[in-house]
C-alpha cells in the first residue's frame, strides 16, 4: 500500500481549495467552511474522505479471527453492520484503529491517511492458518454523508458527487467532529494512548457501534488486562478534553502542541478547527488530576476545558452527537 495517497478528482469541483500535510489529497472547503459546516450538521452534503487508506480482509475465517486479535466483537457481526476496532499493545496501548463493515464475504475497512501499509502488515504477520486475505484497497474511497461514512468506487467519485452533493470541505467535517468528542487515530492519540482515556470504551458492555472501538463483553485480546483494570478501578492517567481556544488571534495551534498549566505541561493539543457556533475548539489529551475547571494555555493562548472523558472512570460521559 502506498504511504501517499492520490489526489481526489473532486479538487477540480468550482471552489474547491486542497488541504495540507496528509490530507492534501482532498478539499479542505469549496469556498465557505462556515455554510459548509451549516450544511453538514443540518444532515445535508457529503465529505470526501478518498484519501484514506482501505484494506480489505476476506476469507472464511476473517470474523473469528479479527475477534481474536482486536479489541472489538466481531463474531456475529451482521452484514452490513459498521463497527470500530483496535489493535493493542502488550500494555494496552493503541498501535492501529480500524472502521469498517462487512458484506457477508469480506470486512472493508478504513483506516487513518499513511496507516494503511502498518495495520496491513500486521494483520498479514498475524494470518497463521487462519483462512483469510488482507490486501490493500486504492480503488475504494470513503465518503462521509448524513452521519454515516460509505464506501464508493474511486472511478465513480465525481458521479458520486453529482448525485450526493453539495460537496462539503474537510475543514468542516473536522469542526463537527471535534465538537463531538471522537478522537482521530494518530493526531488526538500518541504512542502511549490507552482506549479509556479517549472514549473508545462504551459504558456497558452491551453497547455496541461504530463509536465505540472496545467491546467489554468478549474474550480475550492482547492488551485486554490495561482496557479490564482501568474500567473496572477507573482513573485513566490521563483524559481527553474539548478545548475552548481564545478567539482573539486569528490562529490555530499546531497538533502536537503542549498544554501548559502555570509552569508545568500537563497534556498535548490534537487536533483543532474554527466551529461555526463555537468558535475555535479543539481536541487535547491532559493528565487526569488537572482540575476540571483549570484555564490551560497552548502556545500563549489562554483554553478552557470542556470535560469528555470522566477522570476517575475513563467512559466518555458526552453523548457522540451525528
Amino acid at each position: 500500500m502506498t504511504e501517499t495517497s492520490p489526489t481526489s478528482p473532486l479538487l477540480s469541483l468550482p471552489g474547491a481549495v486542497a488541504g495540507d500535510g496528509v490530507d492534501a489529497p482532498v478539499a479542505a472547503h469549496y469556498g465557505s467552511f462556515n455554510l459548509e459546516q451549516r450544511t453538514l450538521a443540518s444532515g445535508e452534503g457529503f465529505v470526501d474522505l478518498s484519501h484514506r487508506d482501505v484494506v480489505r480482509i476476506a476469507g472464511p475465517d476473517r470474523l473469528t479471527w479479527l475477534h481474536s486479535l482486536t479489541s472489538q466483537a466481531f463474531e456475529g457481526l451482521a452484514p452490513g453492520a459498521w463497527t470500530s476496532a483496535l489493535i493493542l499493545s502488550p500494555q494496552g496501548h493503541v498501535e492501529h484503529f480500524f472502521s469498517g463493515v462487512d458484506d457477508g464475504a469480506s470486512f472493508l475497512a478504513w483506516t487513518e491517511p499513511g496507516a494503511g501499509s502498518a495495520l496491513a502488515g500486521y494483520l498479514e504477520r498475524m494470518k497463521f492458518w487462519s483462512d483469510v486475505t488482507v490486501t490493500a484497497e486504492p480503488s475504494t474511497a470513503v465518503v462521509w454523508r448524513g452521519g454515516a461514512y460509505s464506501f464508493v468506487p474511486r472511478e465513480s467519485l465525481e458521479a458520486y458527487a453529482a448525485a450526493a452533493g453539495p460537496a462539503c470541505g474537510f475543514w468542516a467535517f473536522e469542526a463537527l467532529r471535534i465538537e463531538r468528542g471522537e478522537p482521530r487515530f494518530g493526531v488526538d492519540t500518541d504512542a502511549r494512548t490507552i482506549p479509556n482515556e479517549v472514549g473508545w470504551v462504551p459504558g456497558a458492555a452491551d453497547v455496541v457501534g461504530p463509536d465505540y472501538a472496545v467491546h467489554l463483553d468478549k474474550g480475550c485480546y492482547r492488551g485486554q488486562e490495561t482496557v479490564a483494570r482501568v474500567h473496572t478501578l477507573g482513573r485513566p492517567p490521563r483524559r481527553l478534553v474539548l478545548l475552548h481556544l481564545d478567539g482573539s488571534e486569528n490562529r490555530l495551534p499546531a497538533p502536537g502542541s503542549e498544554l501548559v498549566l502555570g509552569e508545568k505541561t500537563v497534556g498535548f493539543l490534537g487536533s483543532s478547527a474554527r466551529h461555526h457556533e463555537l468558535g475555535p475548539i479543539a481536541l487535547g489529551l491532559v493528565k487526569r488530576n488537572v482540575p476540571l475547571d483549570a484555564q490551560l494555555v497552548v502556545d500563549g493562548m489562554p483554553v478552557a476545558q470542556e470535560v469528555l472523558v470522566d477522570p476517575e472512570i475513563g467512559l466518555h460521559i458526552r453523548p457522540l452527537r451525528k
